[in-house]
């Protein structure tokens, strides 16, 4: 049985969820046209594809804080002429929204609205993680945003993660709080990649 964990009020207000958003609008000021192809720490995902993924996730996360429900099958994303604007634009919108709603509904389950806002700012702070990382900025977490976040991982990240996310890694012995995260989340800090670098699902 998990520990249950109570959603404290400065994260049903959205501060938690606005401050991961500014961590991957700084993350995403790095990147140009040119590195669209880059890889990225997402199997699979070039830079383009992962900024779109981050996009929709934005897109589901302002539709279940404004309207109460997400869409479980979002409309296929489109490429877009500039994604680094596209991204923004879809950020800022969102932190319009003033908090969480009580409830969200998704498919058929109800969710608490602080725990969807938790488990969007996960979603948000480590993807501008792999943003950083495929631009070459390698810009960490901030500490207390990340130690904020790993608080809810258990809440919100399934036993069962496989197919969305990959197993946890060793973080190394000079990890910080965002290493950590990150490594919970299945990516490798630069300085525990192996030779041969292995990827997470998302």
């Amino acid at each position: 049985m998990r520990e249950r964990t109570r959603v404290p009020q400065a994260l049903m207000r959205g501060r938690l969820l606005e401050r991961a958003i500014g961590y991957a609008l700084t993350a995403v000021q790095a990147v140009t046209p040119q590195m669209l192809a880059r890889a990225t720490p997402c199997e699979s995902w070039d830079l383009d594809m992962l900024m779109l993924h981050l996009g929709d996730s934005l897109d589901a996360l302002h539709e279940g804080m404004s309207i109460g429900q997400v869409e479980t099958v979002p409309p296929q994303a489109e490429p877009v002429d500039d994604p680094v604007s596209a991204l923004r634009v879809r950020a800022v919108r969102l932190l319009k929204v003033s908090a969480a709603r009580r409830t969200v509904t998704i498919g058929d389950r109800r969710l608490a609205g602080g725990l969807v806002a938790a488990a969007g700012a996960i979603e948000v702070a480590v993807h501008g993680w792999d943003l950083s990382q495929a631009t070459g900025e390698g810009r960490p977490i901030p500490p207390d945003l990340a130690d904020e976040l790993m608080a809810f991982c258990p809440l919100v990240v399934p036993e069962t993660r496989s197919p969305l996310f990959a197993e946890p890694v060793e973080p190394g012995p000079r990890a910080g709080p965002g290493d950590r995260l990150v490594a919970y989340l299945g990516r490798r800090p630069a300085d525990t990649a192996p030779p041969s670098r292995r990827t997470p699902t998302e």
